[in-house]
């Protein structure tokens, strides 16, 4: 995905279409604290299944103490909405509409990889360019409307445009307030209606009954019909602690229900860790349980790390199951905690092959010890670019089921 800055507050322009994601093998030279690899790993099998983490994460587990104020509102979780920032070269301070508008055209025309059933090709992309600046742009929100239905005629879901406006809530990254992720979707009669795509384990809208596939029919009695992601997330932000009512869909067919949901600005640990004991207690395995890539995510993990090193683990289990994303920039510090100095984090290439970005790990790991990472098909984004970053250089062994495959 793309960012586009403009002068301050900048607009966002994001997509997920023009780079294909890869990870890249890489042969590593991973020192396993004199531990042979296969027995290693042997003993971190043995204790998946002996403790049935493969069934289920296990509920008696330490979450880190005091976990940090943020000024920001809790994260939300969902593959579909995370943002790698790309920041333009040196933008004069006036720049004119026209400009921001041929920005956005020079992102797409550079770099996008159509994977929708519309045709699109260089030349009807000039084409399209040519036509909107045959005439002057007199506002900068007409620049922006044209901007956004520029994209739409992508087809690409993934590839949007963001007003300042929209783009600081972003940056708060949890942009309802209530730890929900929306999404606009057709609703079958040429108008869209709203979606739940994520939801904060734990969070305000999980913990007051919302389900992610629900759909969002109302907040404060304002019909959410035709509505965007972003119009209805200015109505669910609030201050801390009031609340909002909203009216959710449950699935397709089931039930609408109204739910008044408490607001909250304190980014919860999403980081959860217990010692497991195995082989007659002569072996400690720390587990670790990432829900969510949220900015305490690195921090609370390494602390995590470090306390169950203290209590003895010489090996560990980092569970991301159910565990759809957050903060792609999380996800990427955080696989460099477990890599060696110079291993490949991820690749990104686009429609031109000269166009590639290699993000490597700077710094020795944090560990050594052996890791397995649970898996399942809410593993997405985030965690699966730590999961195959750990795999691909060797580091770790996956175990479970196919994962999501936004980034795979």
């Amino acid at each position: 995905m793309r960012l586009l800055h403009s002068p301050l507050p900048p607009p966002l322009l994001t997509s997920s279409a023009p780079r294909k994601t890869s990870i890249l093998p890489k042969k590593a030279s991973v020192n396993y604290a004199q531990k042979p690899l296969q027995q290693a790993l042997s003993t971190g099998i043995s204790l998946v299944l002996s403790l049935g983490l493969l069934v289920s994460a296990p509920n008696s587990i330490f979450a880190l103490e005091s976990p940090s104020v943020l000024e920001s509102s809790n994260s939300v979780n969902c593959p579909e909405n995370e943002v790698e920032e790309v920041y333009t070269t040196e933008v004069s301070k006036a720049v004119s509409n026209e400009r921001i508008v041929e920005e956005a055209w020079q992102i797409v025309n550079d770099s996008f990889l159509n994977t929708s059933p519309r045709s699109w090709s260089p030349e009807s992309w000039l084409k399209k360019k040519d036509d909107i600046l045959s005439s002057s742009i007199q506002t900068r929100s007409k620049a922006h409307d044209i901007i956004k239905r520029m994209l739409a005629s992508l087809g690409d879901p993934y590839t949007r445009f963001l007003s300042p406006e929209e783009f600081s809530k972003m940056a708060r990254y949890d942009m309802t307030g209530i730890g929900v992720n929306l999404r606009d979707v057709p609703d079958g009669n040429g108008g869209s209606k709203l979606k739940v795509l994520g939801l904060l384990l734990d969070g305000p809208a999980h913990s007051a009954g919302v389900r992610q596939g629900d759909e969002l029919v109302s907040v404060n009695g304002v019909n959410m019909r035709d509505k965007s992601a972003f119009e209805a997330s200015s109505l669910l932000l609030g201050p801390s602690g009031t609340f909002v009512n909203i009216m959710v869909k449950h699935g397709n067919c089931g039930p609408v229900q109204s739910i008044d949901v408490e607001r909250q600005s304190i980014a919860k640990t999403p980081v959860f860790y217990r010692l497991e004991q195995i082989e007659s207690g002569s072996v400690s395995v720390g587990y670790v349980r990432l829900k969510e890539f949220n900015a305490l995510a690195r921090k609370d993990l390494v602390t995590a790390i470090k306390r169950l090193e203290g209590m003895g683990a010489s090996s560990f289990v980092l569970d991301l199951r159910d565990n759809l994303g957050g903060l792609v920039q999380a996800g990427i510090e955080i696989a460099k905690l477990f890599l060696n100095e110079g291993d490949t984090v991820i690749s990104t290439v686009g429609r031109d092959p000269q166009y590639r970005r290699n993000i490597v790990a700077e710094a020795p790991p944090l560990i050594t010890a052996p890791v397995i990472v649970l898996v399942n098909k809410k593993t997405a984004s985030a965690s699966e670019i730590v999961a195959t970053a750990l795999q691909d250089n060797c580091r770790a062994v996956l175990v479970g089921d196919k994962t999501y495959g936004k980034f795979l």
